[in-house]
């Protein structure tokens, strides 16, 4: 059975000449593992698999992003996964995950000032304790302005 015949049997209108294929050549869609601290980067990478990969279909797109949340990130959004909407699914997924984590950080963050001491330790070593606690994401001038609003408490 030759090429064309192949191709008017799958119900292809297109002419296959010789050295070309009508056939879609999609690529392997790989989303790499969510990156929580970094969400609109995250969903930046993975935009660019959908759009590298032909995929447009908002269903498809919920269900990689679904696959590729932790169990942790999953309860985040579960809401939204045991109720799915019934259209934009994929958006609304993205929106609240990404609001959701922007509220989670900052709350890590806002209880990591209140609650860190600087006991025994020296100023610049309480600094590093609190840039260690609080990753990269959050700047030196950030922490040390919080600091100096707060009384210096040592342990008794």
């Amino acid at each position: 059975m030759s090429r064309t015949q192949n191709n008017e049997d799958a119900g292809s209108d297109s002419i296959v000449s010789p050295g070309t294929s009508n056939e879609v050549c999609r690529l392997t869609t790989k989303i790499p593992p969510f990156w929580p601290e970094e969400p609109i980067i995250w969903f930046a990478q993975v935009e660019g698999q959908f759009m590298n990969a032909g995929i447009t279909a908002d269903l498809t797109k919920y269900n990689y992003v679904i696959l590729q949340l932790h169990q942790t990130h999953l309860r985040e959004v579960k809401n939204i996964i045991v109720n799915p909407p019934t259209t934009g699914k994929y958006e609304i997924l993205k929106t609240e995950l990404v609001k959701r984590q922007s509220d989670s950080k900052e709350l890590k963050l806002k209880q990591l000032l209140m609650h860190e001491e600087l006991g025994d330790r020296k100023p610049s070593q309480f600094l590093r304790r609190l840039q260690g606690l609080a990753g990269p994401d959050v700047s030196k001038d950030v922490l040390t302005r919080h600091n100096m609003d707060k009384p210096l408490t040592t342990k008794s």
